[in-house]
């Protein structure tokens, strides 16, 4: 009786499941004259090396030793082998009729040609438009007489885990390939600031990069990247860049050959368990400024120890996600930044620079290490900075607070990373110039009812908050 209970739910279970695709076949017939094979050509410079010893020709020992050196090294009788072409394969497919095609960057990257094969055979020779290093995206130009078919990108953030999804490529050199799977999870990231990858267990192997991940509709929803794999072929773990990504990184390619990606000026750290705790606040949730070099956010009013809650009208749910948001925001445009700041709400109007100017700039920086009346708090041996230090440690006259002289290895300090050398500039989101303002503060602390104090600390010009227990 039990087993007929079980049989039953498991068949009204199965009643609210999807039922698979009777065939992928009509989809791929739609799609298939947009998505390109990409075969590209480099010229590899012969390497210097030395010349064969001189046999009789014909030889065998003549063969022997020429097997033996790599190419492109001498024959023997002085003569050098050509530079030889290395050629390389990937995927792609077309967005336009006139002929704008999207792949991977690490697909054509130092490519002295770049030649295009469609579904129907033909070729065309590929122009490079721009590159996206940062999200491994390229855009190419092929010209034609005729208008080519192409395929539209779909909106990524409308797929859901367990939707099904049909890639397409040219899987190890083997020519026009449909694979099909599902999404296995989104907004995976692999390395990269601004990753935002679908998940797939559809078989992606090395020859598929740069091909597009098709939703049901024909949509392109991601551009298909990497694989983790221990051996190098597909065992279900593939992973494409979403649309959402892509589509800005494209639009600004075709307009500019580059990419122009906003720039906040802020360095930033996500809100811990204990660092909320530290700040009072009801949950671990935006970015956290930890220093404010020259840029938008110091003209508009940010200051280390802001914490960021939302961005142009949209939540900060952490680090990753302003950062997203701030890049995929127009160079120029004006965008209210909400801060939380001494337990009260700010909006501050910030006018975005351009991230990839910025980062050829130098960011001032702050400091290290210790001198005079030493004092022990918190497993810290902690001293005030002077004019000596400033002056050994290179540091500018503007930077004060606490130079931690030593940790004990038994301190919560020591497990949270905190080394000789660091400077604590701010204690409770307040400076901090003498031992007797770090006590200060941790009496405030404990009279508010914490349970840890928020430090700022500042390591070779590298700031951060951390969060220790006062008990």
């Amino acid at each position: 009786m039990s087993i007929g209970v079980i049989l039953s739910l498991a068949q009204a279970t199965m009643g609210y499941a999807r039922g698979a695709p009777d065939s992928f076949a009509d989809l791929a017939d739609q799609v298939s004259p947009a998505v390109v094979n990409i075969t590209t050509a480099t010229m590899v410079a012969a390497p210097t090396g030395p010349n064969l010893p001189n046999f009789p020709e014909g030889s065998p020992f003549e063969d022997f030793f020429r097997d033996l050196l790599p190419p492109g090294q001498g024959d023997g009788n002085g003569d050098q082998r050509r530079n030889r072409r290395s050629q390389a394969l990937g995927s792609g497919f077309v967005i336009s009729e006139d002929g704008y095609i999207v792949t991977n960057n690490h697909v054509i990257d130092g490519a002295d040609e770049i030649e295009i094969e469609f579904f129907s055979g033909e070729t065309l020779d590929a122009e490079l438009v721009g590159t996206d290093p940062k999200t491994d995206i390229a855009l190419l130009k092929v010209t034609s007489d005729e208008p080519l078919a192409f395929v539209q990108f779909g909106d990524s953030e409308a797929a859901r885990v367990g939707d099904w999804v049909m890639a397409m490529g040219n899987p190890l050199g083997q020519g026009f390939s449909v694979s099909a799977g599902i999404v296995s999870a989104r907004g995976r990231a692999l390395s990269g600031t601004y990753d935002d990858y679908i998940q797939t267990d559809a078989a992606i192997n090395r020859g598929n990069s740069g091909g597009p991940l098709f939703n049901m509709d024909g949509q392109v929803i991601g551009v298909n990247t990497a694989i983790l794999s221990p051996n190098g072929g597909s065992i279900g773990i593939g992973f494409a860049m979403s649309s959402r990504v892509v589509t800005t990184v494209v639009e600004q390619l075709k307009e500019f050959g580059e990419t122009r990606r906003g720039w906040l000026g802020v360095r930033i750290q996500d809100v811990t368990d204990d660092v909320a705790e530290a700040m009072g606040l009801a949950s671990a949730a935006g970015a956290l400024v930890t220093d404010v070099p020259e840029g938008p956010a110091a003209e508009a009013g940010i200051q280390a120890g802001d914490l960021i809650v939302k961005f142009d009208g949209r939540e900060v749910e952490n680090v990753r996600e302003l950062v997203r948001q701030v890049g995929n925001t127009s160079v120029g445009k004006s965008v209210r930044v909400v801060v939380l700041r001494d337990g009260k709400t700010m909006t501050l109007n910030v006018t975005l620079a351009r991230r990839e100017e910025a980062e050829n700039q130098p960011i001032p920086t702050s400091a290290p290490a210790g001198q005079p009346m030493e004092k022990e708090v918190l497993g810290l041996t902690l001293s005030p900075m002077t004019d000596d230090l400033r002056e050994q440690l290179g540091l500018s006259g503007s930077v004060d607070g606490l130079v931690v002289r030593n940790v004990a290895e038994d301190a919560q300090a020591y497990e949270k990373g905190l080394r000789a050398g660091d400077v604590i500039t701010e204690a409770g989101q307040q400076k901090v110039a003498s031992v007797d303002d770090l006590e200060d503060r941790i009496d405030d602390a404990k009279d508010a009812g914490r349970n840890s104090l928020l430090l700022l600390v500042n390591r070779s010009g590298d700031p951060r908050f951390v969060a220790l227990s006062i008990d």
